[in-house]
């Protein structure tokens, strides 16, 4: 089924209510919208001549044309490329090449970063909003093309923090089955109910966008197209009800802000994309109360492997509460999810080991890539490279990427446990900790430390909580980690930095 059904349908029966909003104002109607993207398709398989199962990228900023972009792919039968704005245009340039792309829609002014780096296969470099743009919905409308469960829908690339982005294949079946899971097990949508879009609308907010066409939801774009804290808040205020999807860094912007919210007027706050630490978690719980929830998946598994409800993170008198806190929470009742020794063999809770999860919302494969595609999805299996344990009421607490974990005088230690107690102090406001190379222990534990706190305290908090091997054995103040264009800490980076330090 085409993943575009929805949109179609909702023009029919719903026209009227509001579907698409910029700050605080309605754009668009679900009528308004269905017939644009109608509109849009027939101009693609007609003017552009596209056919089904060609490649579309858009490189756009978060706006309202998003929304009838995309749709307009979907209903022409085509794939979206959906590639993160904030890339240079060397790295769109390869996503556009590597995929195949066809056509590419792109923001004002992007174009121009695009446009040096662009392959011989793109034949169409559109830009939203512009004349040509808008001639494309003078195109007489057409009927949804028909898709099967397992024709692609969305080629989303990985961030490639360690190499070349993979092109993870999502078939119309896969954007379903992680849309329904996120309406019964995340958050639950009524008519109405607003998401607001201050992450990138190509990766994690995006992947969001089809369970709210499904439920009738409204579609919120900042103004500003991009996460401003007061701006969100007042967005929160203009539409009660309204959720978000934000990476832990975001929800800790969000706590710290000093703005004024009333919380009664979130739904919910969605975080994914890295763990959340502890601290950073009960923190953002005692300033918005019970309105948190959590996702764990990958872009081979979009946001759905495991998930820690509302309910979880506001039971505050369970007695795990706070063990639970730090999970990853409960697996979707959509996938099957094991923890598995080297042989792919279920290990007993409390014993840690890779993640694997398979169910219909995992990817078919990396696109023009058999030899990633096999070895990733070897045996039936998702292997996601993260590493955890469940514990005996079944809920998944992530340990580290298997790459991060130091290895010191033979024994694991995970980064994140460390981690951890460092941000208990209340003069560090972030903190990363890698292995570095060390000719007696094969390494040691390394922590870099954005804050004033001095090294002794530091020291001496770590011996209060973990295990004498585990502290770490140099402290590394600096300015700012290393992030990718999601928010996530860079390792790889700070691991290159350590070592081009320590051979001086």
């Amino acid at each position: 089924m085409n993943i575009a059904l929805w949109l179609e349908r909702a023009g029919k029966t719903h026209p009227d209510l509001p579907a698409a909003a910029l700050g605080a104002r309605v754009i668009l109607d679900y009528g308004a919208l269905a017939m644009r993207a109608a509109r849009l398709a027939g101009a693609l398989r007609t003017r552009c001549k596209l056919n089904c199962g060609d490649r579309v990228a858009i490189v756009a900023k978060n706006c309202v044309a998003y929304l009838e972009t995309l749709y307009g792919i979907w209903h022409a039968g085509l794939a979206g490329v959906l590639v993160n704005a904030k890339l240079h245009g060397a790295e769109i340039g390869y996503i556009l090449e590597h995929s195949g792309a066809r056509a590419c829609f792109a923001s004002a002014g992007l174009d121009a970063d695009i446009a040096p780096f662009v392959p011989k296969s793109l034949e169409h470099l559109i830009v939203i909003g512009s004349p040509d743009y808008e001639r494309l919905f003078a195109a007489d409308a057409i009927s949804a093309v028909p898709r099967a469960p397992e024709d692609l829908a969305w080629l989303f690339y990985t961030s490639g923090t360690t190499g070349r982005p993979k092109g993870a294949m999502l078939t119309h079946r896969v954007l379903s089955v992680l849309s329904h899971a996120y309406a019964a097990e995340v958050d639950p949508i009524a008519p109405g109910d607003a998401i607001v879009h201050a992450a990138p609308m190509s990766h994690g907010s995006g992947l969001y966008i089809m369970a709210y066409m499904a439920r009738l939801g409204i579609h919120v774009i900042p103004e500003s197209g991009a996460f401003e804290p007061a701006e969100v808040f007042r967005l929160f205020d203009r539409w009660p009800r309204a959720s978000m999807f934000a990476a832990p860094t975001i929800v800790k912007r969000l706590t710290d802000a000093g703005n004024a919210c009333d919380p009664k007027n979130i739904r919910t706050i969605i975080w994914g994309g890295a763990p959340m630490y502890v601290e950073d978690a009960l923190r953002a719980l005692d300033r918005f109360g019970p309105r948190l929830a959590q996702i764990y998946g990958q872009g081979e598994s979009p946001m759905t492997i495991t998930t820690l409800s509302k309910e979880d993170i506001g039971e505050r008198a369970h007695p795990r509460w706070q063990a639970r806190l730090a999970s990853a929470g409960r697996p979707f009742a959509c996938v099957e999810v094991i923890v598995a020794d080297s042989e792919d063999h279920a290990l007993p809770p409390g014993e840690a080991g890779e993640i694997l999860c398979r169910g219909d919302v995992v990817m078919s494969g990396y696109w023009q890539d058999p030899r990633a595609s096999a070895a990733t999805l070897r045996n039936g299996w998702l292997h996601t490279g993260d590493l955890g344990a469940f514990d005996a009421d079944g809920y998944l607490t992530l340990k580290d990427r298997s790459k991060d974990v130091i290895i010191s005088g033979g024994s694991n230690i995970y980064p994140r446990e460390v981690e951890e107690v460092l941000l208990r102090h209340p003069h560090v406001r972030e903190v990363s900790v890698i292995g570095r190379a060390n000719p007696k222990w094969g390494e040691i534990v390394v922590a870099y430390v954005v804050g004033d706190a001095a090294a002794g305290e530091l020291d001496q908090l770590c011996l209060s909580a973990i295990a004498r091997f585990k502290r770490p054995k140099d402290y590394v103040f600096i300015d700012a980690l290393p992030k990718n264009n999601y928010g996530k800490i860079l390792k790889t980076e700070l691991r290159a930095m350590d070592a081009k330090q320590q051979a001086r």
